[in-house]
Parts: C-alpha cells; sequence; structure tokens
C-alpha cells in the first residue's frame, strides 16, 4: 500500500529505500508504474526515464506504525487479523462475511475506506492466505470460490509468489513462466530443485494445502458489539451502550458458568480511528453493574480523554480472559463477604490508577531484609496474601525490622569506631549529623553467596536512637577484615541507613 501526500494527481510519485548501498524503488503510485517503473527499479535509472519524478524517502517505522493502525481498524470486520509485513494484511473473514451483506460488500467498504484516506488498495478474497496474497499482487477485486484456486493463480506470473529471487530466477530459466507452468510439473521434481518450503508455497497457492496465520491478538473467549446507522458522540449514549453490552456479554457468559477476568472496549470512529480501553478483574466478574462501575471509574481516570470526534460507529466489549465461576456460600459465611468487598475496592481502585500500583505484600524464604518481602500485583495474588503467615512476634518484644524501609539503602558518612563490633559515636545523614545515644546490635546477617555472581560482604546490622529520639536502622556493609582493595589492603567498610523506626 502506498499514501501519497502530493497534490497534483499528475505527477509520478515514488518511494526510495536503500538496498545494497543503492537507493531503489520501495513504492510508486500508478502514474509511476505507467511510465515503466517497477519496485527494485533503481533511482537513477527512474530518474533518467522521467526527470520530474517526485521522490519520497521511505519511512518504516512510520509505515509499521501506520500498518497496525489499519489492522486495528480492521478488527471491525473479523477478530482475526494478520500483519503480512511489509505492507500486508490477512483477515480471515470465515463466518464474518454475512454480517455486511457477503463477500463483494465487505470488500467494497473496506476499500472504499482506505481509498477515501488516500491509500492505494489491492484486495483479493480465497480460501487460503497464500492465494489470496498471490491474487493481490496481480489483480484487485477477485473472489475466488473454494476449490477454484488453482485455476484462479495457473495464469499469473511466477513472480507473484514472492518466493526468493534465486528461485524466481531458477524458474524462468526453466522455462516456467507462470504458476500454471511449475503446477504441471511433479512434485518431487519442485522439491528436489527448489526445495521443500518452495512446494509447499506452491500448494498453498493452489489451495491443496493451508496454513494458519498468526492474529496479532488472541481472539477473545467472548465478543458483543453495537453498530450504529448515525454515529453517537455523547457521554449518555456511550454509557448506555456499554451498558446493554455488558447484559449482554454477562448473559453469554453465565450461560457457560464463566466470569470476566480482562475486559476491553473498543470503540471506532467515523475517521477510522480506534481506542481501546481494558480493565481488570481480581476475580471473576458475573455482575453487568460491576463491569458499568469498572469502565465508568477508567474512562474518568483517563489522562488521554475519549474522544469522540465525529462519533462512533461502532462499540465493541469483550472479555478477553475468562474464568469458571466456583460457587461459594455466602449467606453464612461473613468472610466471603468481606473479601468480595476488598476484591471490588481493589477493581476499582486499579482501574483508576493501574493495576500495577495496587499491590500486595507477600512473605519470601530469605533472611536477606531486603528480598523478605515480594510486592505483587492485588488483582492476581489477592487470596495469597490473605493466606499468607508472617513470623510472629511477642507483643512485648521491641520490633526487629522497621516500619520503614528503603528500597535502596542510603550510604551515611560516620566517624571513626574505635570498637569493631559497636556502632559509629556520629553520622552524617542527609546533610545532617546525629549523635547516637542507645543502641543494639549487632545482627549479624551473611549474604546468599548461591545467588550473587560474586561473593558480599557480611553486613552487621544495629538498631540506634540519636539525640532527639530518632531511631535508625544502620548496617556496615563487610567486616574490618573483610573488604579489601586491588592491591589486597584492608578497606575501612562503608556504612548504610536501611530504614527508619516509628
Amino acid at each position: 500500500m502506498f499514501r501519497s501526500g502530493r497534490r497534483d494527481s499528475g505527477q509520478p510519485c515514488i518511494v526510495v529505500a536503500k538496498y545494497h548501498n543503492a537507493l531503489v524503488i520501495s513504492a510508486l503510485d500508478d502514474v509511476a508504474a505507467r511510465l515503466g517503473l517497477a519496485v527494485g527499479t533503481p533511482l537513477a535509472n527512474a530518474r533518467a526515464i522521467c526527470p520530474d519524478l517526485e521522490v519520497f524517502d521511505a519511512d518504516e517505522t512510520a509505515d509499521a506504525r501506520t500498518l497496525n493502525d489499519i489492522a486495528d481498524w480492521c478488527d471491525r470486520f473479523t477478530p482475526l487479523v494478520a500483519l503480512d509485513p511489509p505492507h500486508g494484511l490477512l483477515l480471515d473473514i470465515t463466518g464474518c462475511a454475512h454480517l455486511f451483506g457477503g463477500e463483494a460488500t465487505l470488500m467494497e467498504q473496506l476499500c472504499g475506506a482506505l481509498e477515501r484516506q488516500g491509500f492505494i488498495v489491492s484486495v483479493a478474497v480465497a480460501g487460503t492466505p497464500v492465494c489470496a496474497r498471490v491474487l493481490t499482487r496481480h489483480a484487485h477485486g477477485r473472489i475466488v470460490a473454494d476449490g477454484d484456486e488453482a485455476e484462479a493463480v495457473a495464469p499469473l506470473p511466477v513472480f507473484t509468489l514472492d518466493a526468493d529471487d534465486a528461485i524466481t530466477r531458477g524458474l524462468r530459466r526453466a522455462g516456467l513462466k507462470t504458476i500454471g507452468d511449475v503446477a504441471a510439473r511433479g512434485r518431487h521434481e519442485i522439491a528436489a530443485r527448489f526445495g521443500a518450503a518452495f512446494t509447499a508455497l506452491l500448494e498453498q497457492a493452489l489451495g491443496q494445502g493451508d496454513a494458519p496465520i498468526s492474529p496479532r491478538k488472541p481472539p477473545p473467549d467472548y465478543i458483543v458489539e453495537k453498530r450504529f446507522a448515525e454515529p453517537i458522540a455523547t457521554d449518555g449514549a456511550i454509557a448506555m451502550t456499554l451498558t446493554s453490552l455488558a447484559r449482554m456479554l454477562i448473559a453469554m457468559m453465565e450461560k457457560q458458568g464463566k466470569g470476566a477476568r480482562r475486559l476491553e472496549a473498543s470503540f471506532f470512529r467515523t475517521d477510522n480511528a480506534v481506542r481501546v480501553i481494558a480493565v481488570d478483574t481480581g476475580r471473576p466478574v458475573t455482575r453487568s453493574e460491576t463491569i458499568d462501575r469498572l469502565f465508568r471509574e477508567r474512562l474518568d481516570a483517563l489522562a488521554d480523554p475519549l474522544d469522540p470526534g465525529f462519533g462512533f460507529d461502532l462499540i465493541r466489549l469483550s472479555a478477553v480472559r475468562t474464568e469458571i465461576v466456583v460457587q461459594q456460600q455466602r449467606d453464612l459465611d461473613s468472610n466471603v463477604h468481606d473479601n468480595d468487598e476488598v476484591a471490588a475496592l481493589i477493581d476499582r481502585i486499579a482501574a483508576r490508577i493501574g493495576s500495577h500500583r495496587v499491590v500486595v505484600h507477600l512473605p519470601q524464604d530469605t533472611h536477606i531484609p531486603e528480598r523478605a518481602v515480594r510486592s505483587l500485583p492485588a488483582q492476581q495474588h489477592l487470596v495469597a496474601a490473605m493466606a499468607a503467615e508472617w513470623p510472629a512476634r511477642a507483643e512485648s518484644e521491641p520490633p526487629l525490622r522497621p516500619l520503614r524501609m528503603f528500597a535502596r539503602p542510603e550510604p551515611i558518612e560516620v566517624a571513626l569506631v574505635e570498637v569493631p563490633d559497636k556502632p559509629p559515636r556520629y553520622f552524617t545523614w542527609r546533610r545532617a549529623t546525629h549523635t547516637v545515644v542507645r543502641a543494639e546490635g549487632p545482627e549479624r546477617v551473611a549474604m546468599e553467596w548461591w545467588r550473587a555472581p560474586e561473593p558480599m560482604p557480611t553486613r552487621d546490622y544495629f538498631r540506634i536512637e540519636d539525640e532527639t529520639g530518632l531511631r535508625f536502622w544502620l548496617y556496615r556493609d563487610g567486616l574490618y577484615d573483610e573488604v579489601v582493595d586491588e592491591n589486597g589492603t584492608a578497606v575501612p567498610p562503608k556504612w548504610f541507613v536501611h530504614g527508619l523506626f516509628a
């Protein structure tokens, strides 16, 4: 596909890219093609044929982004859309064409919308992806019935198979100029000369074999959608549509005892822009009111508000991930109700600020302080957090770990330590000097040598209090005879503050 920003329709236009240190044509319009130019022609030769060429440099990143945008828009026709780089898309319309009035009407709608945007489009419908791809390289608008693939591609030149250049040249030298000529030869001859991969490609083009496409997105478990003859743009109409779609989606899932864990709302604008809003849930959702509330929270919290432009002509609600709903006794067990309320609160907060920002803490079997607790998304690990067992401590005992522990220990400057197993008398942290009046420790913690690629120093932790009553958790990184420099000379260990007590 090629999109031109020019205004003079009579001037030939090409896109050039560097190939083997030479600029060659990578795309061109119909005017340039009628002059005898083709993809792969060097730019110098093209200028010799037509000095008035309008030349654009290829931008692969922008092309890929545009192709992905078109693929997002094509989701309105089928959820099975695959990229066929560099400029193609594959749409599996099995079971979808009747929703648009048939294959011909669907093709007309798709091509018309893209051509109005300035794209040059070549489309074909066939029973296999390879056959459809081959047809688009020679003609536009072909619809091949099942079983007629071989007859449709037989007169096409062999280059439309898009095989390796060496294979294409070899076929031509052998006098095989069309796909029908190649198909007339024995498969064992073709495989012996050009390889099994080319033989499989040929059979797929002839409709005698098939290979599934790889969709960009996995198809949702359940999909409901609403199309509008007149686009809608008001918040009230959008909310009412989501409400009705939520009821339909819940009714579909309820028949199979499923609940949604991830939901996506897709909004298709009339100018072909697509906006997708997703929400996750900690437990399978089985009520439409819950879906309404979650999307309302998500839409209200969007940093980039939902812009309807000239309106949405299609709104789709999908259950991307579902689970089987397990029935529980809810009338007599108060814990079930409490857990449901906590899970619902987490879902609402996650819908506003993001699921990665709502976490729970789980204990980890290690004695390293900064590794003793894992922070995990609350929606996926709420049950594990409720059942987690933390180390017990008597009420009369003071806490051994600070309430506030830094993600990274912060270095401090200390005065000379006269006794090796005692904390410093003074230390400076964040430009403030503190005098140590009370201290407890040391608590010696050896690093886990089996996890670190290099040996790590042993730590001595101290719980100290300064003259103002502030309590700190300090540690010495290494013993006095443990840290040495590259010359083998003992180096005084460094000190760090790892946390603050209440």
